[in-house]
């Protein structure tokens, strides 16, 4: 496998919550300009946003988000979490914890390019599951 299999193209979706923007969009049949204008935003950031080039929105934009597209409860939620979860250049500190979780910080880290997407969903998986978080 090469380094770049478990990357995205540039011309694809980077982050969960821009996989899911798109994706209601599309739905829908909106354009870009047609939600960046009804949100208050440019289009060029919602662009950046579906891609990953943005970090996560703030609440307050997850609020129009969801309120422009009538979207309620659970996937209301989702688009939340998602958003929670997309912040395309992570920080982690292991200052404090045991070796073994800087180990696993350091190995994701320096290697996560070379898994693909089935090696980190199932990765993500263990991991929620060990959180008992859900999916």
């Amino acid at each position: 496998m090469s380094a770049c299999e478990g990357r995205a193209h540039e011309d694809e979706l980077v982050t969960p919550f821009g996989e899911k923007l798109r994706a209601l969009r599309s739905e829908r049949g909106v354009s870009q300009k047609a939600m960046a204008e009804a949100i208050g935003v440019s289009a060029a950031y919602l662009s950046a946003l579906e891609h990953g080039r943005r970090g996560a929105p703030t609440w307050t934009l997850i609020q129009k988000i969801i309120g422009y597209f009538n979207v309620i409860w659970d996937d209301a939620e989702e688009l939340a979490r998602l958003a929670e979860t997309s912040h395309p250049r992570v920080k982690l500190d292991t200052s404090g914890l045991t070796p073994a979780a800087t180990e696993l910080a350091n190995l994701l880290a320096e290697n996560i390019e070379k898994l693909d997407e089935a090696e980190l969903r199932r990765i993500t998986a263990s991991i929620r599951a060990a959180l008992k978080q859900p999916k």
